[in-house]
């Protein structure tokens, strides 16, 4: 039996979040040199608990802290491709612990609005202590937000949609669009092609026939909850609105990479 076929059996008793609460302490254990070796080299960067970690990316400190500010050099690059970054609004929606946005926040022009939400009251709170310069707001799991209609410039979202369900993608989906200028970006990355390998070959099946695919028999929104995104399902999802950019994830060293959607709102 492979390992996810062990995954699924797992998730289909109810067991895994059980299962990656019991990795987490494996990792933990596993990484202790590296991880004090990097408090100890980098006594100045502040790091959120090993779990708020690991739920969240990985609990190699030096990947989170080093790869996250290669991400907001992405993420600000992404955005200069298609509109200033001076005098901007941008919402990091699913912030964590702040991962992406405490690098932006050192990056992007002074004259620039920053603002984080999570549905995790402990993300949140911890972000808020640490991270002074940007605006933290916790959300729900299910939309509204706090914010205005036509609010933000730029939102994006780096695996968000991946642990939400198909009603959760539409409500969602929509959200983004309100608190949206017209004009407005939104950056998301999503499970796509490359991690079809991860799917039974029924899932495979159904993801070829454009069906989004659901892994749940646990918490929505947890890390254990996996959506699958078929080109096809996102197009309907986007609907009116303009894809501005979709960049297919690749498979390197077997390691399957998140598609990149950029979606201008339009009206």
């Amino acid at each position: 039996m492979n390992k996810y076929k062990v995954s699924a059996f797992v998730r289909k008793i109810g067991f895994i979040q059980l299962l990656d609460k019991i990795r987490f302490y494996v990792d933990y254990i596993r990484t202790y040199n590296k991880r004090r070796n990097f408090i100890k080299n980098n006594p100045n960067v502040i790091l959120p608990p090993a779990y708020y970690l690991y739920e969240t990316y990985n609990l190699n400190y030096a990947s989170y802290y080093y790869n996250s500010m290669d991400t907001a050099k992405w993420i600000i690059n992404l955005i200069e491709k298609y509109q200033s970054t001076t005098n901007i609004k941008v919402l990091d929606w699913g912030c964590g612990p702040g991962r992406v946005i405490r690098h932006i926040a050192s990056m992007l022009d002074k004259s620039c609005e920053l603002h984080g939400s999570d549905y995790n009251s402990r993300y949140v709170a911890w972000c808020k202590r640490h991270i002074p310069e940007v605006s933290f707001q916790q959300n729900q799991l299910a939309p509204p937000m706090v914010y205005e209609n036509n609010y933000f410039d730029v939102v994006y979202g780096i695996s968000i949609f991946t642990h939400l369900s198909k009603e959760m993608h539409y409500k969602w989906f929509n959200e983004l669009m309100r608190i949206l200028k017209p004009g407005g970006m939104v950056i998301l990355t999503l499970h796509g092609e490359a991690f079809k390998l991860q799917l039974s070959e029924e899932e495979q099946q159904k993801f070829d026939e454009n069906q989004l695919i659901i892994k749940s028999h646990t918490k929505e929104g947890h890390r254990t909850y996996g959506a699958f995104h078929p080109t096809q399902f996102v197009h309907e999802l986007i609907g009116k609105h303009e894809l501005v950019e979709h960049v297919k994830g690749n498979v390197t060293d077997g390691k399957p990479e998140q598609d990149i959607w950029v979606i201008r709102k339009r009206g």
